[in-house]
């Protein structure tokens, strides 16, 4: 971990368990708990256009609901237009990631904050660079900023493969695993299945349950961890 500063790294089961709304209700509960809490990510895919400018949309968000200072440019290194992983995104577009700039823009928002939320491209096993010149993959910027993960995933009907998987990939490549964040609990009005679910996802994994989180919840809803 960064010498002088604390945080986290969050990733998840799958591309479309609610990452990026997850990471925003961390970052507002570290912040409404007076801890001066950042944001970065260091590849995003799929920018949005908005009144004729490229917009980061993941950390847009974030930076709404946190309601943080930073620019657009310092929490993101790299944009890309197109909705694909970061390394398909790069060789049409250009300007592939390099994990030199990952490690200075990090050290640059550690500098800003005193706790920062790294958020993930997609799920664990995410090709982040795939060239003639160098493969990234986002356990390599897992590594660049050194800090341990949050699992995000959801109850739903095939989450127990999904998280568990993801935690046993994480675990052979030697990363620190925090615990699992589960969202948009309760959405499949089968409250029995995501309930075993989850205690499946417990047992299975040895990983404490952080959070219980709904869908469309404005708040963590539990205390900092």
């Amino acid at each position: 971990m960064h010498s002088e500063t604390k945080g986290y790294f969050v990733t998840a089961t799958g591309t479309d368990v609610g990452k990026t709304f997850v990471t925003a209700l961390l970052v507002k509960k570290w912040r409404d708990s007076g801890i001066d809490a950042g944001y970065y990510k260091a590849a995003l895919s799929g920018a949005e256009l908005r009144d004729g400018k490229w917009i980061a949309g993941d950390a847009d968000y974030v930076k709404t609901i946190a309601n943080l200072p930073d620019s657009q440019e310092e929490l993101v290194s790299y944009v890309y237009k197109e909705a694909v992983s970061p390394h398909l995104a790069a060789r049409k577009e250009g300007n592939p990631v390099e994990l030199s700039k990952v490690r200075e823009d990090f050290e640059a928002a550690c500098k800003r904050h005193e706790f920062i939320f790294a958020e993930g491209s997609g799920g664990i096993i995410c090709p982040i660079r795939k060239d003639e010149n160098q493969t990234i993959f986002l356990e390599d910027i897992i590594k660049t900023v050194n800090l341990p993960l949050l699992i995000v995933t959801t109850a739903a009907l095939g989450s127990i493969n999904a998280c568990v998987l993801t935690v046993e990939y994480a675990k052979s490549r030697g990363l620190d695993i925090r615990g699992i964040i589960v969202n948009r609990y309760g959405t499949s009005k089968n409250l029995e299945m995501e309930n075993d679910n989850i205690l499946m996802m417990q047992k299975l994994t040895g990983l404490p349950i952080l959070a219980k989180i709904p869908e469309g919840a404005k708040d963590l809803g539990t205390d900092i961890f």
